[in-house]
This record gives C-alpha cells, structure tokens and sequence, in this order.
C-alpha cells in the first residue's frame, strides 16, 4: 500500500524525502472538519508498516481515490513489519520525523519522544472533530502516557485472539476439535506424524510461527501465566517470567519444537512468510488474530476456487486455570502527528481533520474494501473480494490507516462459515480474556532500558525453547534481567500500581 514512497520495495534506510519540508495538509469533506481549508490540495506524508509482501503501486487507483475523497496528497512511506520497529527507531533518532506515524506499541524510544516534545499532545483538540471525539476513555487511558493522549488509537475487538486450524486435516485424521492443551498437542502430533494431507509424503509440521512473538505470549496465558504482569498474592506485581506458570509454558514449547512439530526457523522467519506454510498445505495451525483465519481461508480460495471448508477458527485452549485468553488493549497501536513534521497549530488541526475524515463511512469502506469494480462486486448489502492478486495489492496494507472510530463502518463481507466462525470466537473470548494490570503503568525505568530488558527475556526464551540452554540457563537469564535494570523496574512499576490502586 502506498504511493509516491520513500520507501518504495520495502525500503530499507530513511531517504531523502524524509528531510524535504512538507506542506501539511487539509481534509476537506462533505461536512467541513474544523481546520479544513475551502480547497485546494496539500499532502501529509504517514510511515505505517505493511504486513504484506508488497506494497501497491505508486498509481493505485485506491489511493488516487482516497486523494480525491480528501483533496490531500497523501506520500505513503511503507515500512516492512518486520523491521518496523527498527525503522521507527532509526527514524525518532534522525529527528527528521514524516507528518504522522503509525506507532506500534508504547515503546520506551516512544515514551521518551512523547516526553521530549516529539509528537503533539492531542487531548485538547479531540472534542471539535465529530469521529475523534467519540475515543473510548477507556481505550484512550490504555494509550495514554502520563495520562495524554500522542496519538489516535486504532480500535480492535478486546477477545481478538484465536486459533486457525486446517479442518480438512482434522476431518482426514478423524480428529475433532481439540479443547484443551492436551488435546491441542495431540492434534499437533498427529498434523506432523500421520500424513494429513494423504500425499504419503512426511512433508507437513503442526503449528507454524515466526520470528514475531505473538503466538508464544498467547499460549502462555493457556498455561496460567500472567498478562504481562500478574499479581504475587500479596497486591504486588511481578513480571509473567518469574511465574511458575511461565516455566510450565516453556517446557511445552520446548517439547514441541524438539518433536518438530513447529517449524525449525521459526526464530528467523519474517512474519510477512507466516501465512505461506498453511495455505501450501505444510502446516496445520497459526496462533494470533482470530480474523486471521478468514485470510488464510480467502488465500487458499484464491489457489483453489473449490477449496471450500478447509479452515476453521477456535478459542483458546483450556489449562490448568481453565479457558483464559490474552487479550488486546482494544486498539492495535496509534497514529501520533510529529512536530517535526507539523510544525504549528494551524496545520495540526488540518491534519487533524484529515484523520477525522478517514472516519467516515465512504473512507472507512474505501480504505478496508477498495473500489467496487476493482477489489469487489456488490452483492445485495454484501461485498464479494476479488480474487485478483494485482487489484488486491492497490488496496493491501492500507487498512493500517484505519482507526475505526466510532466503529467499523466499512462494507460487510457476505458471511462464510469462517467469518461467522471468527465473529463468535471474538465474542466469546470477551468472557475469558486476561487483563494486563499494568497496562496503563508509565515506567522510566522502561523508558530508558526497556528494549535492552525485552531483549533478555525474549533471547532467553527462544534459547529455551531450542534446546540451546535449560532451565538454570534461563534462570541466569532472569538473573541478568534483574541486574541490568529489571529489579528497578519492578519496584518502579509497583509504585506506579500503588498510586494507580
């Protein structure tokens, strides 16, 4: 997705467009947003990671669209997901920032830059634009830090996570649907070791995952580990690897991985490639969004219009705590504006407008749908996505624009079975999500050496769950957490809890 950009293939280094001044620009719409000018049109440059293999084409007619609905030039900077952190780091440093970013996560390189008077606090200016208004305080406090808001959220499902399952290699083993981890492991084995796919070939694997480390946060949580932090049972927090529970997960990972029923790169797997192994038919199972599994159902479609009824989705697996399930934050990440990029009030409120306008129900439907004709045919009330692989990539990846405020407003998709599926695993999981208590916790202590703190644990896990170190190993790790900072932090963050309490 994305058009005249800097960062055009997947680019690599900030280029010199970066440090070109921008003009910033106006949103103007049916109903004029405040600070949107009469006409005229100006350009907002936005850095947002693409979660696909490509990038569309500098003259998508989707963006051309887009640039006509809100008079604005829009200058995609497309970033891969797997680097976007790394981009986005190197990018904070340059000082040299693009209009808007999308922002990942509250990293600590974040936190300083929002404290530092990087990006523009937006709290005050909410309530004179008719979509940003209606933010969820709830939601809002979630993305806060220090209690402003630096960016707009964008709003997901609370119970999004979930299971995607090849059906058709259940039903050829005679398997049903596993419920519990037991279960889950059986299932696992069975997508390894008993030919699913009746090729006669030893030539599939269970659970596919990458270097991203959603799927082994989820599993986690099946175990009884905390959220992130849990409670040690006495009102303080403590960090979800000191927990026994955590352990417990761990060894299962372990054991799988020595049974090779998860892919052995999986460490070093681009998340871009996760879907390959499940639509080709080498791997039965993916752990992350449940609403995964509707894309994994259209991909394998696509290959095969009469592959139907090959993929389901599924909650959690219940443990030793019964059903639990992480939850998101209800938002995926924010849009923050950089004064860097927007340098006075004025043009912060055309900007402003311009996000407010990608609200509406036309923009909404644009940015998730494309053009009818192009992405989809009408239906009824329905669309109907094309299967077109070169109309689909005018249109991929520039959903991560939406914020989806005050819902999801975009064309519904006619219901399958999958996407029925995924709707009810969503609203199931409301009733068995974790919550992390210390979501809304401001650490300086995070600030300042959290990626180097994240990195121990996360190295550590992978080593574990390799084979490369055992348990004392791991337990030398959380010793160097502690040491390097990780002691401070605890402490900090109780605090933090105490005053929030």
């Amino acid at each position: 997705m994305g058009q005249k950009t800097a960062f055009k293939k997947g680019a690599l280094l900030l280029s010199a467009s970066l440090v070109l001044s921008t003009v910033l620009g106006a949103c103007s719409t049916d109903k004029e947003s405040p600070g949107a000018p009469a006409g005229g049109t100006d350009q907002i440059t936005i850095m947002l990671p693409n979660f696909e293999a490509e990038n569309p084409p500098d003259n998508s007619p989707v963006i051309q669209k887009l640039e006509e609905l809100t008079k604005v030039d829009v200058n995609l900077q497309w970033v891969p997901s797997s680097s976007y952190e790394d981009k986005f780091n190197i990018t904070l440093a340059s000082g040299k920032l693009p209009d808007v970013m999308v922002v990942l996560g509250k990293s600590p390189s974040f936190i300083n830059a929002a404290r530092t008077g990087a990006f523009w606090e937006l709290g005050p200016y909410l309530k004179d634009y008719p979509n940003l208004s209606q933010m969820n305080e709830i939601i809002i406090n979630n993305a806060s830090i220090d209690s402003k808001t630096y960016g707009i959220y964008r709003g997901r499902p609370l119970g999004r996570n979930g299971v995607t399952i090849r059906k058709d290699w259940l039903e050829k083993l005679g398997l049903e649907e596993p419920r519990t981890i037991d279960e889950f492991y059986n299932v696992l084995k069975a997508f390894t070791k008993d030919d699913p796919d009746g090729n006669g070939k030893d030539d599939t694997y269970g659970l596919v995952a990458s270097k991203f480390t959603g799927p082994w946060d989820n599993m986690q949580i099946w175990f009884g580990a905390p959220n992130k932090w849990g409670d040690d049972g006495n009102g303080n927090l403590i960090p979800a690897h000191e927990t026994p529970e955590y352990m417990e997960a761990l060894k299962f990972f372990r054991q799988i991985y020595s049974e090779g029923l998860v892919n052995k790169d999986f460490a070093v797997m681009d998340a871009t490639k996760l879907p390959d192994p499940f639509v080709n038919g080498q791997a039965g199972v993916m752990i992350d969004v449940a609403d995964n599994a509707q894309r994994m159902d259209q991909k394998i479609l696509e290959k095969d219009p009469s592959a139907t009824g090959r993929v389901d989705v599924l909650q959690a697996m219940e443990g030793p705590k019964g059903l639990r399930d992480m939850p998101t934050s209800g938002y995926s990440g924010i849009i923050a504006i950089s004064k860097s990029g927007v340098k006075t009030e004025e043009d912060l409120k055309k900007v402003l407008a311009f996000l407010d306008q990608l609200n509406e129900p036309e923009l909404q439907a644009l940015l998730s749908n494309g053009l009818e004709g192009k992405q989809y045919e009408k239906k009824g009330e329905y669309v109907v996505p094309t299967t077109d692989k070169l109309a689909l990539r005018d249109l991929q990846g520039l959903n991560q624009m939406l914020m989806f405020l005050p819902e999801d407003r975009a064309f519904r998709v006619e219901p399958t079975p999958v996407r029925e599926k995924v709707a009810e695993v969503q609203k199931a999981n409301e009733e068995i999500v974790v919550p992390n208590p210390g979501e809304p916790l401001i650490s300086d202590v995070y600030a300042q050496k959290g990626p180097q703190l994240d990195n121990i644990i996360n190295d550590a896990r992978i080593k574990f769950i390799v084979g490369q170190i055992d348990e004392k190993g791991f337990q030398d790790a959380v010793a160097l957490w502690k040491s390097s900072g990780g002691d401070d932090y605890v402490k900090e963050v109780n605090e933090l809890y105490a005053a929030l309490k």
